[in-house]
């Protein structure tokens, strides 16, 4: 084992959340006193940060130190409507409601009696919502006024906030002003100086048990390890652990140039270094072309005038790029029967294609912990190809409303989706395509103890369940490992995701997980069923 190599105790660059390794910058140690000045009544408290520069493990943190007192519930995934939201709180806190009312004042109201029993035994309740940009403004305000459940002399419910920057700019539309007069302590995490970055380094070999004077990174080095991750902790881990699995693979003992190179080859597919070229977005890819045909329009006007032309049409663009808009007049309106009004209704539809029955709201409503529930934005209808599972598609009518369908298959020009009744409905995706604004929401069975990547090193339930799977799939007598990541079994995923067509790196993400449960049949995939 390559940390075995440098008489490390363990992998120290594992991106596995672990408190332990939290390196406290002053702005992590800020960060982490506003989390428990919240917790100690401070009322709203707001965290946001960009991906990866250490939220989870701040929060991670803030649990370990908690006041006995403390009753906290925790939203890692706040994508469900109002009244689905306030069922996932209470779960969380074991409020006791009448399941068969569970409209917003019914749920609020149980709430309320259970923030006031708990004031009364000298408890504090804590919200806790990790991912809050994904919470519409409809939510927000919910969660605003749950603030106003309170005694005369203070709140009865303290909410801490935890996002992406886009958190802000959703904070500072007109409609959710109430809610950002509200907040009491806001703190933004940045990125790590090079300072930073150098400490941070020694400070995750030092908890991994290496001394000082054996640091394999030199300052030359460090410098272009700050450079290309700029300075994000989670990049940085990446990065340090593939020079680490690099210089065990050379023999050597001081990462230099090659070795940095090599390493930097390797994540270069997951990593842009900051400052290299990106594609340009499609505004300019489409305006750019556009600008030059009336530039070549007004060029040759005065010649058309004299001399009729025939001009050849423009190419359509590809569908998978963006889908053909069919003229009005070929859209049937029997086929609109696909649109579905109201998201809970779609989501149950989604959750049926896992078998649920229609009375159970899965991961929507705290049920079902092995159901994983996650929205995320698209381009094409090849990337919905590549994630090969039931969506909820987000749609955008004629009349400019919003409304929802449910995709469950995909074969060349034309997808199958359900009605409000489950029934099956071929449409064509020049239809389907321009209503669709790109958002899905899919769900996908977590493994037992799985809360993020995994890789060498690790222990858990999710490394016994990773090892069982490949026990089916290879038809061994025995797994890989007993419950440690080890060696053996990374290179057995490694070897599965080449072939998935997947990053090859040897830990066990959402990805191999997503692909795993495919060709186990653990979750629906995309398939096709042609109608009577």
């Amino acid at each position: 084992m390559y940390h075995q190599y440098f008489g490390l105790s363990e992998p120290a660059f594992s991106i596995a959340v672990n408190p332990r390794y939290l390196y406290m910058s002053d702005q992590h140690k800020e960060a982490l006193a506003h989390l428990l000045y919240g917790v100690g009544g401070g009322g709203f408290v707001l965290l946001t940060g960009e991906v990866g520069t250490g939220k989870t493990t701040i929060i991670r943190s803030l649990l370990e130190q908690l006041p006995e007192n403390t009753d906290i519930a925790m939203v890692f995934n706040p994508m469900a409507e109002v009244p689905e939201m306030l069922e996932v709180i209470c779960d969380e806190l074991h409020v006791d409601y009448d399941r068969n009312r569970t409209s917003v004042k019914a749920l609020t109201d149980a709430l309320y009696q259970y923030l006031l029993d708990n004031h009364r035994r000298g408890r504090n309740t804590v919200l806790l919502i990790d991912e809050a940009q994904l919470l519409s403004p409809e939510a927000l305000e919910q969660i605003r006024l749950l603030t106003n459940l309170e005694t005369n002399t203070q709140k009865l419910l303290q909410i801490i906030l935890v996002g992406q920057p886009e958190l802000n700019r959703l904070l500072s539309q007109p409609r959710l002003r109430q809610l950002a007069q509200r907040i009491t302590a806001r703190f933004h995490l940045n990125p790590l100086t090079l300072a930073e970055t150098r400490a941070y380094i020694a400070h995750r070999l030092q908890v991994a048990g290496l001394t000082g004077d054996r640091n394999p990174f030199p300052p030359a080095i460090v410098r272009k390890i700050h450079k290309f991750s700029g300075g994000i902790p989670r990049r940085i881990n990446i990065l340090c652990e593939r020079a680490l699995v690099g210089l065990y693979g050379h023999n050597k003992h001081k990462v230099d140039s090659s070795i940095f190179r090599l390493a930097k080859k390797e994540v270069v597919g997951s990593l842009r270094e900051p400052g290299a070229r990106r594609t340009p977005p499609g505004w300019v890819l489409v305006l750019v072309p556009a600008l030059l045909l009336i530039i070549l329009a007004a060029v040759l006007w005065p010649q058309s005038q004299r001399e009729p032309a025939s001009v050849p049409q423009a190419p359509v663009a590809d569908i998978a790029a963006e889908p053909q808009v069919a003229p009005e007049a070929d859209v049937a309106p029997a086929v609109k029967a696909y649109v579905i009004q109201r998201l809970p209704v779609a989501q149950t539809l989604l959750l049926r294609e896992f078998g649920l029955p229609e009375n159970n709201a899965g991961c929507w409503q705290g049920r079902g912990s092995d159901l994983q529930c996650e929205t995320e934005r698209l381009d094409t209808w090849e990337s919905l190809t590549q994630l090969n599972r039931p969506v909820v598609l987000t749609l955008t009518t004629e009349e400019r409303f919003t409304a929802y369908t449910v995709l469950v298959a995909l074969a060349g020009n034309r997808a199958q989706v359900l009605d409000e009744s489950g029934e099956r409905i071929e449409v064509p995706l020049k239809e389907l395509g321009p209503q669709w604004t790109g958002r899905v929401v899919y769900a996908w069975h977590r493994p037992p103890g799985y809360f993020g990547p995994i890789g060498e090193g690790d222990r858990g339930p999710a490394v016994n369940w990773l090892a069982s799977q490949f026990v089916t799939i290879d038809g061994q007598n025995s797994p890989l490992t007993d419950d440690r990541y080890n060696r053996a079994l990374a290179e057995r995923v490694k070897i599965f995701q080449r072939r998935a067509g997947l990053e090859v790196d040897g830990i066990l993400g959402q990805k191999t997980i997503l692909r795993l449960n495919e060709m186990l049949g653990l979750d629906p995939t995309l398939q096709w069923q042609e109608q009577p």
